[in-house]
């Protein structure tokens, strides 16, 4: 037995991942991790009386280069007899009708295509093939996002599925790196196919891996990927100690004293947590500045879109009251921004947008053109009218805020209020609004690659703001 056979067996037994005679749902992406993943546990299963099935999901995002990926891995799975199961979905049309990123619409319908293999074959465990740099990568990509401790904590051996808590997640190679991946690959060889995005730099993650990464262990610290791992693993103790802590307090918390305890005594880091978990279970983004917002006072409604806010109790609790909207147009255009420069005609609105690389381009005195970071837009926008409970980012302001408080403050009539344009992102969130300050989150940065030139004027000059 290899030393890396060796080494994913000791993992699996020592961290409880798989159980003798198992049933395991295999996922199987073609790449080099995934295709190491089902050759180390067809190896070991026969040991285990592992029954495992391999599972491929299709994104359809690359055309042909997608189906081919998946023809290498029908093909191995045939020749190991395991049985194979696959489903192929538009990817990008989903994110466009959930709104989220091509990523996290990716990310939600392959976990939902594993759990329902899962369901329907009897399966209690889906295998995954990240690996050790995913984990740094993953680091590196939350802590550039602000992300907290559970986020830097990274991934775990073992997790629930979002698709469906009882089924598991587990990941056997989750402290190996590629190196060593590629020469178990060459050793064995074992098939796989390279997914060409991995090199583009257009996607953050990319650049930290391709960019960011090599530049560190270079200059900084050889020894990265050993640093990182056990910063995770420290942040990740404290992490899961804060939790255990606050959903203890948590109970306690609704009770009046001297039973219970008081929420404003509790340290701050419990606060957050107990905060972030009911934001989590309301479905609601639990962002920093909301639940900070929250936390520092009691009794005030917090808007969080969608005609949606939530507000603490003194003890704690938070409490979501969904508010009516009235008298506003729930009309929208969507657009795709990847064919390049493009004009549209929204309402009484005309916009017209191009793309520049160019760093040195700025924003003109004119006051309707304006200059955005195009990856953190996206590939489609939806230009739509103001609706009760939008909130809003300008930039210069710490903290999203209502979008009709905005319009109060700059003393504008609530009759115009309802005809002004503003536009999403592909994400849901809002990155312009006519005739104010452009989004905090979506303006350039030292790490903008790709600018957005967006030029804008009304059909009447009387009612340019």
């Amino acid at each position: 037995m290899t030393d890396l056979l060796q080494h994913v067996e000791n993992q699996i037994q020592a961290r409880h991942l798989i159980k003798q005679g198992d049933k395991v749902l295999v996922a199987v992406s073609g790449g080099l991790d995934s295709m190491v993943l089902l050759h180390a546990l067809k190896k070991l299963s026969a040991r285990h009386n592992w029954k495992l099935t391999v599972a491929h999901f299709n994104h359809q995002l690359r055309g042909r280069a997608s189906d081919a990926d998946e023809r290498l891995v029908r093909k191995t799975a045939a020749a190991m007899k395991l049985p194979f199961v696959a489903e192929s979905a538009d990817v990008k049309e989903s994110a466009r009708k959930l709104k989220l990123s091509i990523e996290m619409a990716a990310r939600k319908l392959r976990h939902g295509f594993f759990a329902h293999i899962a369901r329907r074959r009897r399966i209690q465990t889906v295998a995954l093939a990240h690996q050790a740099d995913d984990q740094i990568e993953l680091f590196f990509l939350r802590l550039l996002r602000g992300a907290g401790s559970k986020g830097l904590a990274g991934m775990k051996w073992q997790s629930p599925s979002p698709a469906d808590k009882k089924i598991r997640l587990v990941r056997p190679l989750l402290d190996l790196n590629k190196d060593e991946l590629q020469k178990f690959a060459r050793e064995n060889k074992i098939a796989f196919r390279d997914d060409a995005t991995n090199f583009s730099s257009d996607f953050l993650r990319n650049r930290i891996r391709n960019e960011l990464l090599p530049m560190l262990r270079s200059h900084y610290q050889p020894g990265l990927n050993k640093t990182i791992l056990r910063v995770m693993d420290i942040v990740g103790a404290e992490s899961d100690f804060v939790a255990s802590s606050a959903s203890s307090l948590q109970l306690n918390l609704i009770r009046p004293e001297p039973e219970g305890c008081n929420f404003g005594n509790l340290p701050v880091a419990i606060q957050r947590r107990i905060l972030q978990s009911q934001l989590i279970e309301l479905a609601v983004v639990a962002d920093f500045d909301l639940v900070e917002q929250l936390r520092k006072s009691s009794g005030k409604h917090v808007s969080v879109g969608s005609g949606r806010s939530v507000a603490r109790e003194e003890n704690g609790k938070l409490k979501l009251r969904v508010e009516q909207s009235v008298g506003f147009s729930s009309n929208g255009l969507e657009i795709n921004l990847s064919g390049g420069a493009a004009d549209a005609t929204f309402g009484d609105v005309k916009l017209n947008w191009s793309f520049t690389n160019d760093p040195r381009q700025r924003r003109p005195r004119q006051s309707v053109l304006e200059i955005f970071d195009a990856e953190k837009i996206g590939g489609k926008i939806l230009l739509r009218h103001w609706r009760a409970g939008d909130r809003f980012q300008p930039i210069g302001l710490k903290s999203a805020a209502k979008l009709q408080n905005l319009f109060t403050n700059a003393k504008i009539p609530l009759a115009r209020r309802r005809n002004l344009v503003v536009a999403e992102a592909s994400g849901g969130e809002i990155f312009w609004v006519e005739g104010l300050r452009i989004s905090e989150n979506f303006k350039l940065s030292l790490q903008t690659r790709r600018r957005l030139i967006w030029n804008w004027q009304r059909v009447h000059a009387n009612e340019q703001l």
